[in-house]
């Protein structure tokens, strides 16, 4: 142990607002959310905390949940009273007793509060009748879910909401006339009763923070399968036949070999009592790590026998991200929210090396690239890009720091630190943290202690750049050559901001000559590295960067290789060609957009990667909607749409070919292409080589529609009778007011977005507003752009962690227009002290709309 360096560590790591103090300050202010000061008081008095809960769910969604509790805890000092989270109106509480003591209500911002009077030290215990809040039970007609994170399990029933005061959780559900029900801990028995509901009873959970705490209940198919040794329940709505033959082993099976990684990698075999899960239709995210009943989306697992790659592969990353968290994440907890990223760090980190053995024929360094890559730039190139950690004062702002960076460049941040290290004693690193902070709480400057003791490298410099602050380096280059060999070979690197950061990392590059490539590495620790191995050597007729795909920031583009990078032999060189020459674009660099379009219209028809293929069709959407002028759509559709189609034509594998398909839907201008989907859709004659799910007929009644084709309503309802989904069939009833040609009927469904009661259903919502502000649509929906910037903090308050950021993704997204630029910045002038967390959503959703301006010509 170092102890020097672990000190400066410490120092340079703090735990922001959340500190462990010597002596419990007992005067801390009743506000609403959970503060800093309120967490850490409650976590130095409060120790084994225990929750027995009873909810009786009515078969009417619009009905209260009567509810009670009986919460027990120690209690080392009494003198500042306790304050119990509970975010709801005081006149929900009905009957407070404590120690036995029936005790008068008191509810005040956000909390009950029990007065120091009827407290003790040591064992106390308090019982509560209570309605239970519905906002984060996400009540169906036959079906309901909770989901907590980060701060939500106070608006259902109180109880001490933050991570690092882990309990037990014992509950009885009640539930109407067949329903299934399923929770954290194991299901002891059940009962049907006199008027026809069941009532289960769950035995005790394993010790979890309140944000894992969960129960389903409603009506589900259910299978079971042993699969390695390991039961594993799995709960579904999903009625696709053909979907479910293809998906219900794969998702038994990639679950259970995730399961045996994580135990071969931690040495830790599973920590939990079971191991089921849930697939929720239309669930705001893609997964939740709920102990013991982790729910999923159930869109990403239920896939057909032709789905492409990048789906089968979303599934995989999935389902092995949630199960990574039962180590990360559930096991071992963050201490305070601001080191949330730290389990969604190692969850996506583990999920994709998991993927090496849950799919076939995986190239782990190009899924990597593909994964992350796009979606960490997306946000870090922005004026509102965050650090990965972040500072956090109250649990009520927790939801707004997820995103891309904790997501995406997290694990590119981890991989350089493993790279760094070594595998094998970052490994061994990460098996003492778990041992050490198992059932229990730690922080990053914990982990990094630990880290820090295996290796001689300074983590201080590196720490700064990588994880406390935003952005990325922008790199270039000097080539000199003497005599045709090569004389030096000197890279830069600077902020992209124009900053003198330097972000210490590994990359590749390679030098291109006629007949061969060299690939050469490049440990860039400092601002400018003379890459001494490169002396001597021919002189190269091209340079790529980042080759590897491993280093992270804009790498030069050398303008004479850009026609030859389809040309690549090693996919990833290409991938991340692809990658780097889309980001030049974006910063002036290189190409132009014209010219990118170009570049990727030919490169589909040599690329054979499917990967590849995926950023080349992202790309080319991308240059076509937001950066081409909007007067030559029109002329340039038919040379896309020919492109695509031709490229569909020759493409050798099915996967590819509906993904190709599915782009040139999303073009579809002309009346050529608009009729032949048409066709498609009527008579359910699918292109060859191509199987088409119910989803996939949605969609193409939905492309017609936007696109006003004639008789559009006629297709829409009768693609509403086709469907035999119910959760779908409603779904696309509550779309169809956001797909209407008439604009009057489209500002009416916009206008009820405006109660919060009408964005209940997340996915719904975010769907609709990529309807009404589709690319076609903009000039007649720019008008509610000021209205959805008013609408943001108040979303924030009553959605999901996702919903604010994906409101403002889903209404910027394909705005070109000065005119829609204007409006984001005078929103942001006349609120110059908006909350900051919510203005850098806005900085990083708008940023496609910036560069529009200077793009777009």
């Amino acid at each position: 142990m170092k102890l020097s360096k672990i000190s400066a560590l410490l120092v340079l790591f703090p735990l922001l607002n959340y500190a462990q103090q010597s002596k419990p300050d007992t005067i801390i202010p009743v506000q609403n959310g959970v503060s800093s000061a309120l967490a850490v008081y409650r976590a130095q008095v409060l120790s084994e905390v225990s929750y027995a809960l009873k909810f009786t769910i009515p078969a009417d969604k619009s009905e209260l949940i009567p509810a009670s509790e009986d919460l027990q805890f120690k209690l080392s000092d009494v003198s500042g009273g306790l304050q119990i989270d509970f975010k709801q109106k005081a006149d929900r509480i009905q009957q407070v007793t404590v120690n036995g003591k029936q005790i008068p209500v008191s509810h005040s911002n956000e909390h009950l509060i029990i007065a120091a009077q009827y407290l003790s030290k040591g064992t106390n215990q308090i019982h509560v009748a209570f309605m239970a809040g519905s906002s984060s039970l996400n009540r169906n007609n036959d079906f309901l879910y909770t989901l907590l994170v980060p701060d939500r399990t106070r608006t259902v029933f109180p109880c001490f909401d933050q991570p690092d005061l882990k309990a037990t959780f014992k509950l009885t559900l009640n539930v109407p006339g067949g329903w299934q029900a399923v929770a954290n801990g194991p299901l002891k028995d059940s009962v049907t009763e006199a008027n026809g509901s069941k009532t289960y009873r769950f035995s005790p959970s394993d010790k979890i923070s309140t944000y894992l705490f969960s129960f389903v209940g409603g009506k589900f198919f259910h299978t079971q399968q042993q699969v390695k040794g390991r039961d594993i329940n799995f709960y579904y709505r999903e009625t696709d036949t053909a979907k479910l033959k293809s998906s219900i082993n794969p998702v038994f099976n990639i679950q259970a070999d995730a399961i045996q990684f994580m135990e071969s990698y931690t040495q830790i075999k599973y920590p939990f009592q079971k191991f089921d899960c849930i697939g929720i239709p239309d669930f705001q995210y893609g997964g939740m790590e709920h102990v013991g009943a982790i729910q999923y989306k159930a869109s990403t697992l239920f896939l057909d026998e032709s789905a492409p790659q990048d789906q089968l592969i979303a599934r995989s990353n999935l389902l092995s991200h949630e199960t990574a968290h039962m180590w990360f994440g559930d096991l071992v907890t963050m201490r305070w929210f601001n080191d949330v990223w730290m389990k969604e760090v190692f969850a996506n980190f583990m999920a994709d090396k998991i993927g090496n053995i849950t799919l076939k024929n995986n190239n782990y360094d190009l899924k990597f690239l593909t994964d992350h890559y796009p979606a960490a730039y997306g946000v870090d190139r922005t004026t509102g890009a965050n650090p990965i950690r972040q500072q956090l004062d109250n649990l009520q702002d927790a939801g707004s720091m997820y995103g891309n960076i904790i997501y995406h460049k997290a694990p590119i941040m981890m991989r350089q630190l493993e790279r760094l290290m070594g595998p094998e004693a970052f490994k061994d690193g990460l098996r003492e943290y778990l041992k050490k902070y198992a059932y229990g709480n730690a922080s990053w400057p914990d982990l990094i202690a630990i880290l820090d003791a295996r290796t001689p490298v300074d983590l201080q410099a590196w720490n700064k750049v990588w994880v406390n602050q935003p952005g990325r380096p922008l790199f270039s280059y000097q080539l000199k050559t003497s005599g045709q060999k090569i004389a030096s070979l000197v890279i830069n690197q600077k902020g992209e901001d124009g900053s003198n950061r330097v972000w210490p990392q590994y990359f590749e590059i390679t030098l291109v000559y006629a007949d061969h490539m060299e690939v050469l590495p490049v440990n860039m620790n400092q601002a400018s590295v003379n890459l001494k191995i490169a002396q001597g050597k021919p002189a190269p007729a091209a340079v790529l960067f980042n080759s590897s795909g491993e280093g992270y920031g804009v790498f030069p583009v050398d303008k004479k290789s850009i026609d030859g990078l389809p040309l690549l032999k090693s996919s990833l060189s290409r991938a991340s060609a692809y990658i780097n020459l889309y980001e030049n674009m974006l910063n002036g660099l290189a190409i132009s957009p014209a010219g990118l379009l170009k570049f990727d219209e030919d490169a589909l028809l040599k690329e054979t990667e499917e990967l590849n293929i995926n950023i080349l069709l992202d790309q080319l959407s991308s240059a076509f909607w937001r950066f081409t002028p909007r007067a030559q759509w029109n002329g340039q559709a038919p040379g896309i749409e020919s492109a695509l189609w031709q490229a569909m034509q020759q493409a050798n594998t099915a996967n590819v070919k509906k993904q190709l398909f599915k782009t040139y839907s999303s073009i579809a201008l002309t009346p050529t292409a608009q009729d032949r989907l048409f066709e498609i859709w009527k008579k359910k004659q699918e292109p060859a080589d191509i199987k088409l799910t119910e989803d996939d007929y949605i969609g193409l009644a939905t492309t017609l529609a936007i696109r006003n084709y004639a008789g559009y309503q006629e297709i829409l309802n009768e693609q509403l009778a086709r469907i035999q989904n119910p959760d779908r069939k409603l779904r696309l009833q509550f779309l169809m007011p956001a797909l209407s040609n008439n604009v009057a009927e489209r500002d009416s469904f916009f206008e009820t977005l405006k109660e919060a009661k009408n964005r209940s259903k997340e996915a719904w919502v975010t769907t609709a507003l990529s309807y009404l502000h589709h690319p076609l649509r903009t000039e007649a929906s720019e008008k509610y752009l000021p209205q959805s910037l008013n609408l943001l903090a108040e979303i924030q308050l009553t959605g999901d962690i996702f919903f604010p950021q994906s409101w403002l993704q889903s209404t910027f997204n394909w705005y070109q227009s000065p005119s829609a630029a204007a409006t984001i910045r005078q929103f942001l002038a006349n609120n110059p002290n908006y909350n900051p967390k919510l203005k850098a959503k806005i900085l990083q959703s708008a940023d496609n709309v910036f560069r529009a301006e200077r793009l777009v010509k």
